[in-house]
């Protein structure tokens, strides 16, 4: 993908960014493969059970410090969020998600989720046409890769449809091993992936990466499909102490992403 520069990005109307709606009804099938097809959640209660996927993937598979007593993974960002569920339809169980934050509902929330990991300032010229994604995961019986590419399918079917341009999001890094894997993934990815230095962003609780010596570690899913999606690599990552992780900043424009994944799950 082409470098990504400021002034290659042409000049819109920001209010018409700012008014989109949801580009797809709920329950719409916006990709499907086999028994697996992704929607937007329906109701409160698929956004209930993506929260609970969610709760089961990050407090109970990697030790995330979530207290809520109804079992959900859930903040304030929830209800401004478009939330992109997998189902297995045989099942009848929801097996991934995520959620979408489109630029309307962050201008009235005041902040992208983002925010509170990473120092955006250079964003701010793109940030009407910016769409955060986050909060992705996936049952660990459907983790073979089909459900991530199936996700990523569903969301440029998604954004084709709205006019924005850009995806931002993070993809998190155990830290069980203090950092080590994490640092070691960084530099092996800002040999290749790093954005110029106009998109750069700066963590706000930075991993000291030069502390680490190299590892060896395959790139975790998630984070492989949005370096197979286009995405840039904004910076370094920010730890994580609730999650337990490493958030790497990411960015990727719609054209990077109108690609395999659209093409090979649409409909």
């Amino acid at each position: 993908m082409a470098a990504l520069v400021v002034a290659e990005v042409p000049p819109r109307n920001p209010e018409a960014a700012l008014s989109q709606a949801a580009p797809a009804e709920p329950g719409e099938v916006l990709a499907r493969a086999g028994t697996l097809c992704v929607t937007l959640a329906r109701d409160a209660n698929d956004i209930a059970l993506a929260q609970r996927l969610r709760h089961h993937v990050f407090a109970g598979e990697l030790g995330a410090r979530i207290t809520d007593p109804g079992g959900l993974d859930r903040d304030i960002f929830d209800p401004h969020c478009l939330h992109l569920i997998v189902r297995d339809q045989v099942r009848d169980e929801v097996v991934g998600t995520y959620r979408m934050l489109m630029p309307a509902q962050a201008r009235r929330l005041g902040c992208l989720y983002t925010e509170q990991e990473f120092w955006l300032t250079r964003l701010d010229p793109i940030r009407d046409e910016l769409v955060e994604l986050g909060r992705s995961c996936v049952h660990p019986a459907y983790r073979g890769g089909a459900t991530i590419m199936l996700l990523w399918s569903a969301i440029g079917a998604l954004l084709a449809r709205s006019g924005l341009r850009f995806l931002i999001g993070c993809a998190s890094v155990p830290m069980h091993d203090g950092g080590a894997v994490a640092a070691s993934l960084y530099r092996q990815l800002a040999a290749e992936h790093l954005a110029p230095e106009p998109w750069r962003v700066w963590p706000r609780e930075r991993l000291p990466v030069e502390s680490f010596a190299a590892v060896t570690a395959p790139l975790p899913p998630l984070l492989k499909g949005y370096l197979r999606a286009g995405a840039k690599l904004l910076g370094e990552p920010h730890c994580d102490p609730e999650f337990g992780c490493a958030d790497f900043p990411l960015m990727l424009s719609l054209d990077a992403l109108a690609g395999r994944y659209r093409r090979r799950f649409a409909g």
